[in-house]
């Protein structure tokens, strides 16, 4: 399994980013795959979640309406576009999988115990 991320960039605030996460090595429908991110001084905390099995989607309170998780199964990559970008948006972001099995009845669920994890790619949003 291979998670790399990009897209990070320094942008000012009010500003729109996307990042892109490609997958190799496992079937999506079986596998959730979430943002996470890691501020200066804080904990990682999750961003957005995307489950393989029915396509469903959350993001924690402090993204609603900004940031928005997709998937394009043609391109085996997970995007993350966020708009309207904050400076406490800064931070490294990092890409994650989790598997489950959707045929078999368990679908993947995220949680910070997540299986893989990309290498992040920081992104700065200046005041």
């Amino acid at each position: 399994v291979q998670l790399v991320e990009s897209g990070g960039d320094l942008v000012h605030t009010g500003g729109s980013l996307r990042l892109s996460c490609v997958y190799s090595g496992f079937i999506f429908e079986d596998y959730a795959i979430a943002w996470f991110r890691r501020a200066p001084g804080k904990e990682r905390e999750g961003v957005s979640c995307l489950i393989g099995c029915d396509g469903s989607t959350n993001e924690t309170d402090s993204v609603k309406g900004r940031f928005t998780i997709s998937n394009d199964n043609a391109k085996n990559t997970v995007y993350l576009q966020m708009n309207s970008l904050k400076p406490e948006d800064t931070a490294v972001y990092y890409c994650a999988a989790k598997a489950g099995s959707c045929w078999l009845g368990y679908p993947a669920k995220c949680d910070p115990m997540m299986d893989y994890w990309g290498k992040g790619t920081l992104v700065i949003v200046s005041s």
